[in-house]
């Protein structure tokens, strides 16, 4: 079979992040993670206590730097690593772990001037909740998009409003559009999280997920396996419940359905999850992310599927 899927030039059927950055770049383009210690105002009591049930110790910054570093050094160390490997590369600073619009406006332009200065950065990535970009934020956000190429990443994880409440993210659906119309007004990229295999949820449930996004104005999505992890509440659910976990090619079924479901101009940034060995409870073949990946090329072609496909078949 021939790949025909128009945002490819390797064997992929979807469009992949590493495609976009080329196109629009010319360049290889690697994200540096950043850990600037932020908190999160659904632990400390702002929104709720606790954080969400799956979120770990660091906050989904496990590949992140060294909070008690300076974001400099951060950068640096990590950068270090990539040009003996890319000389030439270009960088784009992530600001990954906890809520990192969760603090004033001036903490957070002197945190990305650090990163602007530093050598070939081309642009910023800023993790945060729907429910924590003031208004003073976003027009600081909307002056920063015209300084740099600026992509902002908000959690949703799911449209099911039972489990919304089951893993504690203590915002609406409603909250969640009504940011992402904000930032599109100010034409500010915006990149969407979610969560397949989140408790009790069926595969209808993903995919009713997928199609509620592929209908808002959004650059892109990152889907992630649910990783249980030790020591979160999570954990505790799991052990007394017992769950369903998805098997490796449930997870492949549901992903491959859903990359069916979007848009092609969509950009896949994640397709699987990547979480520390030491820390993961279940799924253990979460810790085999290239067998994932190639497992999902593999079917993709044998279905001979793409990105968009049903979306073709129903016009």
């Amino acid at each position: 079979m021939i790949n025909n899927f128009k945002y490819s030039n390797t064997n992929k059927r979807y469009h992949t992040l590493d495609y976009y950055y080329k196109n629009r770049f010319n360049e290889k383009i690697f994200k540096v993670s950043l850990n600037a210690n932020f908190s999160c105002p659904n632990i400390d009591g702002t929104i709720g206590y606790g954080g969400c049930i799956y979120c770990s110790k660091t906050g989904s910054g496990e590949f992140a730097g060294n909070k008690e570093e300076s974001i400099e050094k951060q950068f640096q160390e990590v950068k270090e690593v990539m040009l003996k490997k890319w000389p030439k590369a270009k960088y784009i600073g992530y600001f990954q772990a906890r809520t990192n619009t969760y603090a004033p406006v001036e903490t957070l332009r002197k945190l990305h001037d650090v990163v602007l200065k530093q050598d070939n950065v081309i642009g910023i990535n800023i993790s945060t909740r729907p429910d924590s970009i003031t208004d003073e934020c976003l027009d600081y956000l909307e002056e920063l998009n015209k300084k740099t190429y600026l992509t902002i990443e908000l959690g949703l994880q799911t449209t099911n409003p039972k489990t919304t409440k089951l893993i504690n993210r203590c915002h609406s659906l409603e909250c969640f559009e009504e940011m992402t119309n904000k930032l599109r007004e100010r034409n500010i990229d915006v990149i969407v999280h979610i969560i397949n295999g989140l408790p009790y949820e069926t595969k209808e449930d993903m995919l009713n997920t997928v199609k509620y996004l592929n209908n808002l104005d959004i650059q892109g999505i990152k889907i992630h396996m649910l990783s249980i992890l030790k020591d979160t509440p999570l954990e505790y659910l799991y052990q007394k419940d017992k769950f369903h976990v998805l098997t490796k090619e449930e997870y492949v079924d549901i992903v491959i359905d859903q990359l069916e479901l979007l848009r092609p101009e969509i950009v896949i940034h994640r397709i699987t999850g990547d979480p520390k060995i030491d820390d993961l409870v279940e799924p253990k073949w979460l810790t085999k992310k290239f067998c994932v990946l190639n497992d999902i090329d593999k079917e993709m072609v044998r279905r001979d599927s793409y990105q968009g496909k049903k979306l073709n078949e129903n016009n």
